[in-house]
């Protein structure tokens, strides 16, 4: 654990390192870890955001070409988000199957839990999916869910794709504007620390005004 945790704060480093060992092999490492990071659910801990914005860190100063970074890592996230709803779809009514169990594990995996997947994606799907992309960890789990809860595939494909071109996009693009300010480069972990926080603050928001709601304050 702590190896990812180092990954994910000094992801500027390991990245220049394997430029300059391996050259042109970088693109297909990003596409893996990118690819696997949005398409299995036992994978969430890799590097997303923190490895795109050094990506485009490195683009910046010539190391790699930000065109290609961009498309090829856009398709890794497309690729990646199609396999995980389709386990999710083939998988998931299986593991959501109903138990005569009483037991906080069956409960958990409840058809129930699944027909209400089903009616949140189809209602709120699009907004999940699109901004779930921003939020590690939540972006390799909600192609899942989505699958399991049966989300039409055209409807998910589209917010798959926009998800995936827009989270690319500012990240990369994030770190090619800004990735080389002294202050930034000097401080990518900080950097890197606080894009989580924002990434993570519509869902904390959102969070208390249920709770509050729930309240009646």
């Amino acid at each position: 654990m702590d190896a990812f945790v180092d990954l994910f704060l000094h992801a500027d480093h390991y990245l220049a390192v394997f430029v300059s060992s391996y050259g042109a092999w970088v693109y297909a490492l990003l596409f893996l870890i990118v690819f696997a990071e949005t398409g299995l659910v036992v994978t969430p801990i890799l590097p997303g955001d923190s490895l795109l914005f050094a990506a485009g860190a490195l683009a910046a100063v010539g190391v790699m070409d930000v065109v290609t970074v961009m498309l090829l890592l856009a398709i890794a996230g497309i690729l990646g988000n199609t396999v995980n709803y389709s386990i999710g779809r083939a998988v998931g009514p299986r593991v959501f199957s109903s138990s005569a169990e009483d037991t906080w594990f069956h409960r958990l995996l409840n058809r129930k839990h699944l027909e209400r997947a089903h009616a949140f994606f189809e209602r709120y799907g699009a907004i999940a999916i699109i901004m779930g992309r921003f939020v590690p960890i939540v972006r390799t789990f909600v192609p899942f869910v989505a699958g399991a809860g049966a989300m039409s595939y055209s409807r998910y494909t589209f917010c798959n794709v926009v998800g995936s071109v827009a989270w690319v996009g500012i990240c990369v693009m994030a770190g090619y504007l800004f990735g080389n300010i002294p202050i930034v480069k000097n401080n990518f972990s900080v950097a890197m620390l606080t894009i989580v926080a924002i990434s993570v603050l519509p869902i904390v928001i959102a969070y208390l005004r249920s709770v509050l709601g729930s309240r009646g304050v």
